[in-house]
């Protein structure tokens, strides 16, 4: 999709070649030779259009191919006339866009939106014609990959861009196929360009594009786009890998003597099977290179395993392991665990003879097809089955995975360009992910049991999982299980890790700052900087129905640091505590967590309300800075504190094992229930817990905080927002 692709014969071309299965150049040499010529049919097919159509019918014997000669005569038609900056006629470039779908298996209907996907960006045909000669399906994929003006949107029109290719992209995923085929014909013909806007293009490609086609499954697009990137934006790196492959050329291939060895043993073993010696491509021989420090001929490719069945697997990895010494730690299951991606093989490495190590993957022959086109493997996803449409306005896509619908649900609130365009990028580069399964009880509170797999990103944490697992909700997550033990939030969870999240039953709880530090999805994220910069105006606020203190329900003493369901209804504050103006609500504050009978006082703030806070509380000194004027409050009943009530404590201990247990242990015999707890990380041998508790009567906090100093390895406990004081001052 540009009219500023350049000459196709850049340096280095042919030694890209390695490492990867190329699409045919000589068919893109051909269509060239065929676009000087004209639409003139010859038996029923432009002479452009007879390659594309011989590989198409290669891979869908029985494929329409009047729908794809229509398309490309008004793709030809309007772009006659318009030039590449490599001067060739502009109809070569979708012609070779279709070409690179077409040999990876595209079916027909992506195949006419790849020939028409410029033409209304760069032509006078308008989405209606194209709705009206190719149907609502071809007509939205090539809107899907339409660019947005930059006269209307100016700075903002790449990342704009790119959110509504993201949105298309979440309704059918071969919007992102034709941009991905599209992105590889401008990357190979990139070379007449500036220097500065190769640079440019190579680095939106190597942030955004190569991981889209990685988790899309596309890896022979991703393995091209990557040695093109590569040589642009690393040339030194490129020129020694490269003269280091052509090195090994002139020597014998130690894969190739191993390979005939494996087809001799699973020949022996009746086993039906293909072994293939499959070279890396260029970036990949660079990361073994710095991974290993020294290569060797046998770093340069991977044995490949093509069989039948998905039981030949098995027995082909039983094969390699008795009759060669494996290398254990290599052993991967993706047939058994997919990646996320679709992908599926088993990963081993076995050792030869001379003890070369050989990478071996073994996998189906469809599984090799999706492995290689990813989701173009597929076909038409959105195809009825057995005669049933799906329901008006509904796509049940079985291609959507986990990172496609994370992303889809935090660009819906990410207005701002840059941001998204940030965010975006921030969460393309985690190019792994990890699968989680929930034991917790459903988000939506349903009775239909518990449990769920979600996926994350890897080095996500608990807290990623909770929001993941239930949006704007998991703002009341406290604490965690991983694998039955229990966890901080902060843990970095790992793939096919057990989690419970345990969530408060107050809806008032909320995150703290260093969530932020543990958060690594673009969606927890966000949704913790809303919440914290609403918390920052939380004083402000007037109070709304239920708000205030509640009650603490009945601990349990096998707690283990979180509140069983079913909490007490809520206190008013007004039941609590009066203020010196006629007619005001009352409000506790929540930074400070006021209790009978600390001294306080307040401020109105908006709708006549009063917010109380404990007169130590920091907030009391920076509004009276500001001129703000104090209003008299008192506890009702002479503060005898006979309603429950909610404390913020600090406890500040040496780090030991089983100290969290033990705490919550002490709370919990005191008759106190755990809203939210946090851990920061231990420091010089010190670590920190903050508790925020639910007291069944305020008149047992002296004894709640001297049963918590009791705790072997805690030296503190103070109260939130209250300074260091004597030992003899404290409760």
């Amino acid at each position: 999709m540009s009219a500023e692709a350049t000459n196709p014969g850049n340096p280095g071309a042919a030694g890209r070649k390695r490492g990867r299965r190329r699409l045919e150049l000589r068919g893109l040499r051909r269509i060239g030779r065929a676009a000087l010529l004209g639409p003139a049919p010859r038996d029923g097919l432009p002479h452009a259009l007879e390659h594309v159509a011989k590989v198409h019918r290669g891979h869908h014997p029985d494929a329409d191919l009047d729908t794809l000669t229509k398309a490309y005569l008004l793709a030809e038609s309007s772009h006659r006339g318009q030039l590449r900056k490599s001067g060739e006629p502009y109809i070569t470039h979708p012609l070779a866009v279709t070409l690179i779908l077409a040999e990876l298996g595209a079916e027909t209907t992506t195949l006419t939106a790849s020939l028409l996907h410029d033409t209304v960006e760069d032509t006078e045909v308008t989405l209606d014609l194209v709705r009206d000669l190719f149907g609502a399906e071809v007509c939205y994929l090539v809107d899907g990959v339409t660019k947005l003006e930059k006269v209307d949107y100016g700075a903002a029109a790449e990342p704009e861009t790119f959110r509504k290719m993201l949105v298309a992209t979440g309704n059918d995923v071969r919007v992102m196929s034709i941009k991905l085929a599209d992105r590889l014909h401008n990357m190979r013909t990139l070379g007449v360009m500036r220097p500065e806007k190769q640079a440019r293009i190579a680095k939106v490609t190597r942030d955004v594009l190569i991981p889209l086609a990685e988790r899309l499954g596309v890896q022979a697009l991703k393995a091209e786009l990557e040695d093109l990137v590569f040589a642009i934006l690393h040339p030194e790196e490129y020129a020694t890998t490269r003269a280091l492959v052509m090195e090994y050329t002139s020597r014998p291939d130690p894969l190739a003597a191993l390979a005939q060895r494996v087809r001799t043993v699973l020949d022996e073993a009746g086993i039906d099977a293909e072994v293939l010696v499959r070279p890396r491509h260029f970036v990949s021989v660079h990361r073994v290179r710095l991974a290993r420090r020294e290569l060797t001929g046998a770093d340069l490719g991977r044995l490949l395993v093509l069989v039948a069945e998905d039981a030949d697997c098995y027995a082909v990895l039983g094969e390699l392991h008795t009759c060669f010494t494996p290398v254990i730690s290599e052993f991967k299951d993706f047939i058994a665990a997919p990646k996320f991606n679709l992908y599926q093989s088993l990963h081993t490495a076995v050792t030869g003879p001379s003890g070369e190590v050989a990478e071996t993957l073994i996998r189906t022959h469809q599984m090799h097809r999706v492995a290689e086109a990813g989701v173009i493997a597929l076909g038409n996803p959105y195809a009825p089955t057995d005669g049933v449409d799906a329901p008006e306005g509904e796509r049940a896509d079985p291609t959507r995975p986990g990172w496609l619908s994370r992303l889809l649900e935090w660009q819906r609130t990410t207005p701002d360009p840059d941001t998204f365009w940030t965010s975006l990028r921030d969460d393309l580069a985690q190019d792994r992910e990890i699968t989680v399964f929930c034991t917790d009880a459903p988000p939506d509170g349903s009775s239909g049991g518990t449990g769920g797999v979600i996926g994350l990103p890897a080095g996500a944490s608990c807290v990623d999982a909770a929001y993941e697992r239930h949006g704007e909700a998991a703002h009341c997550c406290i604490g965690a299980r991983v694998n039955g033990r229990l966890a901080t939030l902060s843990t970095v969870l790992h793939d096919g890790d057990s989690l419970q999240l345990l969530m408060a039953p107050d809806s008032a709880a909320g995150p703290s700052p260093e969530w932020l530090e543990h958060a690594r999805t673009p969606a927890a994220r966000l949704a913790i900087a809303r919440w914290l910069a609403g918390s920052r105006e939380s004083c402000a606020r007037p109070a709304g129905p239920g708000e205030g203190l509640t009650a603490a329900p009945p601990a349990d003493r096998r707690s283990t640091g979180h509140d069983r369901p079913g909490a007490d209804p809520v206190v008013p504050a007004s039941a609590l505590a009066v203020a010196d103006l006629p007619g005001a609500a009352v409000r506790l504050a929540r930074c400070c967590t006021p209790v009978p009978p600390d001294a306080v006082t307040g401020f109105a703030v908006r709708g006549g309300t009063v917010t109380v806070h404990r007169a130590l509380c920091p907030v009391v000194a920076r509004m009276a800075a500001t001129g703000r004027q104090p209003v008299g409050v008192r506890w009702r009943g002479a503060g005898q504190g006979g309603h429950g009530c909610r404390v913020t404590l600090l406890a500040e201990a040496f780090s030991r094992p089983h100290l969290l247990a033990d705490l919550t242990e002490a709370i919990a015999s005191q008759g106190a229930a755990v809203v939210s707890a946090a851990v920061e990380p231990p420091h010089e041998q010190r670590v920190r817990h903050t508790y925020t508790l639910h007291l069944p009567n305020a008149a047992g906090l002296p004894s709640l905080m001297r049963a918590m100093r009791q705790v072997p390895g805690v030296f503190d406990v103070l109260r939130a927002g209250r300074s260091r004081q004597p030992a003899a001052l404290r409760p």
